[in-house]
């Protein structure tokens, strides 16, 4: 099945097209979907640890929007980056370990606005449970990023 997914069309004209809206453009585009994803996610959860007070958490909601377009774009280069080599990726340690991370951070991040920004809850005394997946986001998207930048070194070392 992987073999037939890297065999596609639009895999194929990713890893192979010399074009610079192949591969360079799907890469930028997700390093760029990342920075914003990762980064509006730090911000959130600095904030629920206690970085900057004096900034409301309750205007901090606004940063869910950028946080889901980042990951919206991250989704589709994601995908097809995964097709462009899912007989690697497919298999790869790493990469599974990468997408472990990514799933425990959006789910941070969902766990995170139900329990500051929901109908019950009270953005201007965060939960100690809100803080704890404040922790969680933060360790979680470290290790999603730092094993999405290993996938490139121990690519060789895996196969």
């Amino acid at each position: 099945m992987l073999a037939w997914i890297e065999s596609i069309a639009i895999a194929r004209w990713v890893v192979e097209s010399e074009s610079l809206l192949a591969l360079p453009t799907v890469l930028t585009l997700h390093t760029m979907g990342l920075a914003v994803l990762v980064g509006s996610a730090w911000v959130l959860d600095l904030r629920l640890l206690g970085l900057w007070r004096q900034i409301p958490l309750a205007t901090m909601r606004v940063l869910y929007r950028p946080i889901w377009i980042g990951l919206a774009i991250n989704i589709v280069t994601g995908i097809l980056l995964f097709m462009s080599q899912a007989t690697q990726r497919g298999t790869s340690p790493t990469f599974l370990t990468k997408m472990f991370f990514v799933a425990c951070g959006v789910s941070t991040l969902v766990l995170i606005k139900r329990h500051v920004y929901g109908p019950a809850a009270n953005p201007e005394n965060p939960s100690g449970m809100a803080r704890g997946f404040a922790i969680g986001s933060l360790l979680a998207w470290t290790a999603a990023v730092t094993a999405g930048r290993m996938l490139g070194y121990v690519f060789l070392i895996e196969s």
